[in-house]
């Protein structure tokens, strides 16, 4: 197996020592004496307690990931740009004043409110938002704390000649493909929409199931 073999499975078991050792430290290059921290060399460049440290959200050198970036898209050449960024974990509270909900009772909860997507959307929606000039390819998960989930979003620069001349990436400089990930086409996107491969997923989407069996339809004429 190649090394990002090994990482991928490494990743798989994120309940092992070794891989919640790695979610804590940073590696110092600078110190070598301890046989052990080659494969942390390999795995790991900055970790949880640099990610806090940082701005909430900040362009990465490289992936933390390279084998997971790598099999969602990433290459590393000109036009493709990695962002992290860190979102904070939890419930969706409702944004209303003093907790003061003017309406029917049955719409008066504030906490204990469930936020329908996942935080991996918020994360690629705000990354979108603050790179406007590029298009959100994918992302991935790479850490997270009691706070913050930490994500990396890759980006690709629709206005680079190496993408619009590379016909693997090129179709997503068409203008359809703007704020893609605003309009959950990603990824996590189509997945939180119900849309996916597989027998579970050969109907239509989960939202319009619910809503054709729950609704009532009447033809005027019957």
């Amino acid at each position: 197996m190649g090394a990002y073999k090994y990482m991928q499975e490494l990743n798989r078991k994120k309940q092992s020592d070794v891989y919640r050792f790695l979610l804590r430290i940073r590696y110092d290059r600078r110190n070598r004496s301890t046989p052990s921290l080659a494969l942390i060399e390999i795995v790991i460049l900055a970790r949880c307690w640099e990610y806090r440290q940082l701005n909430v959200i900040h362009r990465a050198h490289r992936p933390s990931r390279p084998d997971k970036a790598r099999r969602l898209g990433f290459k590393s050449k000109q036009g493709y740009v990695i962002y992290r960024i860190r979102v904070r974990r939890g419930g969706r509270k409702r944004p209303v004043h003093k907790g003061i909900v003017y309406g029917k009772p049955t719409h008066q909860g504030v906490t204990k409110l469930k936020y329908k997507r996942s935080l991996k959307t918020t994360a690629e929606e705000r990354v979108g938002r603050r790179c406007g000039n590029l298009r959100v390819l994918n992302s991935y998960w790479i850490n997270e704390d009691q706070i913050y989930k930490y994500y990396e979003v890759i980006l690709v620069d629709p206005s680079h000649k190496t993408i619009r001349r590379d016909p693997r990436i090129n179709w997503i400089c068409a203008p359809v493909h703007k704020r893609r990930e605003a309009r959950a086409l990603t990824s996590v996107g189509k997945k939180n929409r119900g849309i996916a491969k597989g027998h579970r997923y050969r109907r239509s989407p989960r939202k319009a199931t619910w809503k054709r069996r729950n609704t009532l339809s009447l033809k005027r004429y019957r």
